[in-house]
């Protein structure tokens, strides 16, 4: 049998709708190499995660130094140098007041690890999350993800959640327009704890850009109109930084641009730059929250991922990637931005460095297109780019590639993206 046959035989893929038909061998910086010899300049980055670039030099060095030392003993079992010295680079580069970190193995547990802090630390039960949200596949955050596809089938889920409207400004919940529409999606949460709620709401959870419901970029303001209905009633906010978080928009994180400060915030997917690892960290007084019993994983904060999590962090910083993510972004949209006018099927571009969705509609209508963005996602592919297609109706191509791919790499992708958009 081959790797495909294998996989039909023996990996349960049942439940994605399919797999892109490419077997790969490896992968270097911002480009995949399939069994076959074919390359591909990869526009997805694994779901944003090897932000350093596939199989960086300095990540490799520093796993193999620390695969030689130690691979597990649990982090909160005994004392670990490398789940130490991360912990305080997370406190370093995170915004305002967040400083212990809670280590796991995915976005889905600190995401868990978050609502169980919260309840914790403010005796409160319920929570708020925007529509179109996507916070992990465990009972507890799907119970806070506001997204009927990625729930169906998995009910009943936890009670005690409400959704406020997703700051969605080319599909406004309201039918208004920005700026004229003076943040009524923001102002609404107000109206989502008092009706919506029971009043114990512990915390309102969000994604600074929203990534599985489509490249959602809020308004600059939004996040300061949000903060200020959030201190008025006590609610905590935790800043969901799985997908947008480690140098994706342009900055380390995400919220960041937005000019306020989380009580907690969770990241995964390019914190580590391949390796299985998730963090959520918060103000002290939150994070002591947890009493012990409360809470554990047996490998979350493995040594091995924190290491490559340290190298990738430093790479970071030294190659300013979120300097670069935002100046290639930039070049990218505005390249794109040619295409809208080019091609009637594109109906919104949007994003923030090297976050970009691209929608796809129909007609005047804004009628989902979600099987010419299937379509796309193949044709692109058959010319060497790998593209991602998301939302919440599967027409937002998604390109979130390395932070490191290269000038020309870019340009590659864009004229093979318009040669893609020209035959459908």
């Amino acid at each position: 049998m081959n790797t495909v046959e294998k996989y039909r035989e023996y990996v349960n893929t049942s439940m994605v709708k399919a797999i892109e038909p490419v077997v790969i061998e490896r992968a270097k910086g911002a480009v995949i190499y399939s069994e076959d010899g074919k390359e591909y300049i990869d526009c997805f980055a694994g779901i944003a995660v090897v932000n350093a670039g596939h199989c960086n030099d300095e990540v490799i060095r520093a796993v193999k130094e620390q695969v030689e030392r130690l691979i597990h003993a649990c982090t909160y079992v005994y004392y670990i140098k490398p789940v130490a010295d991360l912990a305080e680079k997370l406190a370093k580069i995170t915004p305002g007041k967040l400083k212990k970190t809670f280590f796991a193995n995915s976005g889905a547990e600190a995401n868990e690890a978050a609502m169980r802090a919260s309840k914790q630390f403010t005796g409160r039960y319920e929570f708020i999350a925007l529509q179109y949200s996507f916070h992990g596949r465990t009972v507890g955050t799907l119970s806070i993800t506001g997204n009927m596809g990625r729930k169906r089938g998995g009910g009943p889920y936890l009670s005690g959640t409400a959704f406020s409207p997703a700051p969605y400004c080319y599909r406004c919940s309201f039918g208004l327009s920005y700026p004229s529409c003076d943040l009524r999606c923001a102002k609404f949460l107000e109206d989502v704890i008092r009706f919506h709620t029971s009043g114990s709401v512990a915390a309102f959870f969000a994604e600074p850009v929203m990534g599985e419901g489509g490249i959602i970029v809020p308004p600059p303001e939004y996040f300061k109109e949000v903060k200020t209905i959030l201190d008025k009633y006590g609610i905590l906010f935790i800043a969901d930084e799985v997908q947008s978080g480690f140098g994706r928009t342009g900055k380390m994180f995400a919220i960041e641009h937005y000019g306020v400060e989380p009580d907690g915030m969770t990241m995964a997917k390019g914190i580590a730059d391949g390796f299985p690892l998730g963090a959520f960290i918060a103000r002290e007084e939150l994070a002591n929250a947890f009493k012990p019993g409360d809470h554990l994983s047996t490998f979350g904060g493995n040594p091995v991922s924190c290491a490559a999590a340290m190298a990738n962090i430093n790479f970071m910083l030294r190659e300013n990637l979120p300097y670069q993510a935002e100046k290639k972004g930039m070049w990218f949209l505005e390249k794109l931005c040619e295409l809208k006018e080019e091609f009637k099927l594109i109906g919104d571009i949007r994003g923030k460095g090297l976050m970009i969705g691209i929608e796809l509609v129909k007609d005047e209508n804004k009628t989902p297109a979600s099987q010419e963005a299937e379509r796309l996602r193949g044709l692109c592919r058959e010319r060497g780019l790998l593209v991602g297609v998301g939302g919440v109706n599967a027409n937002v191509i998604r390109i979130q590639p390395p932070l490191v791919i290269s000038e020309r790499e870019l340009e590659d992708a864009f004229s093979i993206l318009k040669e893609s958009f020209s035959m459908l």
